[in-house]
């Protein structure tokens, strides 16, 4: 199997309703905005980006009571928004607030 693994730590942003997919999954969509200095080819660079996440099943129930402007760092999968989309979403298998 092909590796897929995202860890990302930044402050929770916008938060959607919780909400259940046609199968009864509940599904909460949320935005982290990450902020940091990398190092790019020798040099230091400021990244900042923000990434829609989706948390699922128990996850999902877990998470709906965080508010905006919580540290957050998660870790999952990049996937496509849809099948037809080529924007990205991050699907989080963990989240720890810090």
């Amino acid at each position: 199997m092909a590796t897929n693994l995202l860890v990302l730590q930044g402050e929770v942003e916008q938060i959607a309703a919780l909400r259940y997919t046609p199968a009864g999954i509940p599904l909460l969509s949320f935005s982290v905005r990450h902020t940091s200095e990398q190092i790019e080819a020798n040099m230091q660079r400021k990244v900042e980006c923000d990434v829609s996440v989706i948390a699922m099943s128990d996850l999902a129930l877990r998470s709906q009571d965080i508010k905006p402007g919580v540290n957050i760092r998660v870790t999952g999968f990049l996937a496509r928004r849809s099948l037809k989309s080529t924007q990205l979403v991050l699907h989080i298998n963990a989240l720890e607030i810090i």
